[in-house]
């Protein structure tokens, strides 16, 4: 790699674009069985997102420049609010089991 590609050079993490963010939380948002009334990404000073009361996602702009895997948690977790509102223990479940199913590797379906 020369020296002009280096300095172009960039992790991917650091250069997702707002639309694939979107992307995510729509399939996530499917996939979920779930609406949100809005998606939002703006800076946000103290977390990765929150989830009103009336189904406004917000998600922070730095969120992007995060790996995938946190993309995803911070996703379903604002995502599941709009099923279960609280961080109780059905939350909790429905939280690592989606989360699970997405580390799962692909296995194909039995004869």
């Amino acid at each position: 790699m020369n020296d002009d590609a280096a300095a172009e050079w960039a992790p991917l993490e650091d250069t997702v674009p707002m639309e694939v963010l979107r992307n995510e939380v729509a399939a996530w948002a499917k996939r979920i069985g779930v609406t949100p009334n809005s998606v939002r990404i703006r800076p946000m000073k103290r977390k990765w997102a929150s989830c009103s009361s009336r189904g406004n996602l917000t998600f922070n702009v730095e969120l992007m420049a995060q790996p995938a895997g946190l993309r995803a948690e911070a996703i379903v977790h604002e995502l599941l609010h709009l099923k279960v509102p609280n961080h109780g223990k059905l939350f909790n479940a429905l939280l690592k089991s989606y989360l699970a199913q997405d580390k799962a590797p692909n296995t194909p379906e039995p004869l």
